[in-house]
């Protein structure tokens, strides 16, 4: 007789589950697993931000050389990108690097919740950053801010054709920087869960299959560090996105 385990399928990481169901005047403001691990990835951040100065040293423990690490890729990143002014920026910035990295490396820990695998928090966030970054570009200018759109010089006949594709590639950003983050991370989990799965049927099988698990156990190990690097280079491109494109409305001509 065959036996076929039954595996869950890989997108079941993703669902969002209610934990505490809360409602207010209607509106459904119930704790989720999204929002816990939203909360708990802040928390560390911030708790990581703490730690930085506690018992510094003139010789650099592995702890505090980490640390710095960490602050020399943003201080580095702002200044590459924003230069003297970014220093009013840089608490922020800072922040949103140290959150992400933290969602993105949270998310890797078996039975947790990856909140950068969803659309609606990339997107979001995504969306409150350039909503920001534009009020600061029209404190900064006042009405000439809408001269981005409007390149000088251009002929009258074009001049709504180029407002149109202008404001178009302007707004688009928004999707660029929330798809970017968010298929990067559903994608590489998802290949893992199959992997993982694939590995799992194979042992089940029993027999000679069961030895050849070690293949793609072996090639999941190396996917994982391949994730956990990803992790990390996808929450510093989408700060130093960030940071271009508020350059971009700080600088423009």
């Amino acid at each position: 007789m065959l036996t076929f385990t039954l595996l869950a399928s890989p997108l079941e990481q993703f669902e969002i589950v209610t934990l505490m169901p809360l409602t207010f005047f209607g509106l459904n403001i119930s704790i989720t697993n999204s929002a816990l691990f939203m909360i708990f990835s802040f928390v560390i951040a911030i708790f990581w931000i703490g730690l930085s100065f506690y018992k510094n040293t003139i010789v650099p423990n592995n702890w505090q050389l980490l640390n710095e690490m960490v602050y020399s890729v943003t201080v580095n990143m702002v200044q590459d990108n924003l230069g003297q002014k970014g220093e009013f920026y840089f608490p922020f910035i800072f922040t949103l690097h140290l959150f992400l990295l933290f969602c993105n490396l949270i998310g890797m820990i078996p039975y947790s919740f990856t909140v950068t695998s969803h659309i609606t928090f990339t997107f979001s966030l995504a969306l409150s950053i350039f909503i920001g970054i534009n009020i600061i570009g029209i404190q900064t200018h006042g009405f000439k801010f809408f001269a981005l759109f409007l390149p000088r010089g251009v002929p009258l006949v074009i001049v709504p054709l180029l407002i149109t594709i202008e404001f178009l590639s302007y707004i688009v950003k928004v999707f660029t920087l929330s798809i970017r983050l968010f298929a990067n991370m559903t994608s590489g989990h998802t290949l893992l869960k199959i992997i993982a799965g694939f590995a799992w049927t194979m042992l089940s099988a029993g027999g000679l299959l069961a030895v050849f698990h070690l293949i793609p156990l072996g090639l999941l190990l190396a996917l994982i560090g391949l994730e956990l690097a990803i992790a990390g280079l996808q929450a510093y491109v989408f700060t130093l996105l960030t940071c271009i494109y508020l350059n971009d409305v700080l600088e423009f001509h």
